[in-house]
């Protein structure tokens, strides 16, 4: 499996942030649960005094309980934000550095993301994309090879005191010609 990350903290600003953004959420989602618990032990302790402490020793123990099970609750939908955010993170980094080698000349080969990650239209949309620039600039090759052909021919036949401008040009389209051939 080339395509397999065992490194789940790609981007780790990016992925903290939002998984601790999330568990924040969570956190304020739920903390009505132990107020509420809270206070109907209150009530119910108001209601029958005779069992006050009873109530009272429940209520710790619920409260505590239900805590317990709230952060252990957080701390899973942490771990699966990190899970989440490496899907989005992955292929970003991976993009990212294809970009760089695409750039630098390289990466003769199409972007691809993991099954199961997201934007994969995306590289689809990349592989197409530089597709598309490859093929417009053999085209645009071709025909500057083309015009260094006339040029040379015009070279022919154009007062010596001319060929300097023809003799840069050439220069010119050979520099052009031969960047493109290392890319």
């Amino acid at each position: 499996m080339a395509n397999n990350r065992n490194i789940f903290i790609i981007n780790p600003k990016f992925q903290y942030k939002f998984s601790l953004l999330i568990c924040i959420l969570v956190l304020l989602g739920s903390i009505m649960y132990p107020k509420t618990i809270y206070d109907l032990f209150e009530k119910l302790i108001l209601m029958h005094p005779e069992q006050a402490e009873v109530f009272a020793q429940n209520r710790m123990t619920l409260i505590n309980t239900l805590l317990l099970i709230q952060f252990s609750f957080i701390g899973i939908v942490f771990v699966l934000s990190i899970f989440l955010t490496h899907k989005i993170a992955g292929p970003i980094y991976k993009l990212t550095n294809y970009l760089e080698e695409v750039r630098h000349g390289g990466a003769n080969y199409p972007l691809t993301f993991r099954d199961g990650d997201y934007f994969s239209e995306v590289a689809e949309e990349i592989n197409l994309t530089i597709d598309y620039f490859r093929n417009k600039d053999e085209t645009e090759i071709e025909y500057l090879e083309e015009v260094a052909a006339y040029i040379e021919n015009i070279a022919l036949v154009v007062p010596q005191d001319k060929k300097p401008v023809l003799d840069e040009i050439q220069l010119k389209l050979k520099e052009i010609t031969e960047s493109n051939d290392r890319v």
